[in-house]
């Protein structure tokens, strides 16, 4: 399986992060981080094809590479705002698109709130297209008691949508 993830704006990219970290071994892992993210977090990363934003000729950019799945976590109203008008002038929202034209998976984790009119608009007219729109958004019948719990609640979710086996969180029973 490949996936791409992609980080976008700079308030939980913590999240974005964590779930590339989190990923089996198994999975090829691409992974973008816009400018806005860079400025918040410059940390190494392992185990990783890391791809710039700019270089709207990454393999990643086209449909007969063949990725699996993308996720954008977190996803700024800028970002899901270009691929809800079909705007693809980065690495971002070049995958974006071509996961759209593909038909493949594709979340979007919008990560501000409250939501303006034009954001929902944005995110029912990507969701009526097949996309996965998943904030991070928490539930308490886990009983997280920590920021990590919270996190890994949230990646267990993400995980799910993927297809990706996981214990991250404690299930309904």
């Amino acid at each position: 399986m490949k996936i791409v993830v992609a980080t976008s704006g700079a308030s939980g990219v913590n999240l974005g992060l964590k779930m590339l970290e989190l990923l089996p071994q198994s999975v090829e892992k691409h992974f973008i981080m816009s400018k806005s993210s860079q400025v918040v977090m410059h940390k190494e990363m392992q185990n990783v094809i890391t791809h710039k934003n700019n270089n709207i000729a990454a393999s990643i950019a086209s449909g007969s590479f063949g990725v699996d799945a993308m996720i954008i976590a977190p996803c700024s109203m800028n970002t899901l705002a270009k691929i809800a008008c079909g705007i693809s002038d980065n690495l971002i929202t070049r995958c974006a698109s071509v996961m759209i034209k593909e038909h493949r998976k594709l979340i979007l984790a919008p990560r501000e709130m409250p939501f303006s009119a034009i954001a929902l608009e944005n995110m029912h007219k990507l969701a009526a297209l097949g996309i996965i729109i998943a904030p991070p958004v928490m539930a308490y019948y886990s009983q997280q008691q920590t920021l990590d719990e919270m996190e890994n609640f949230v990646i267990g979710k993400w995980f799910d949508l993927l297809g990706i086996e996981n214990t991250l969180y404690k299930r309904w029973e």
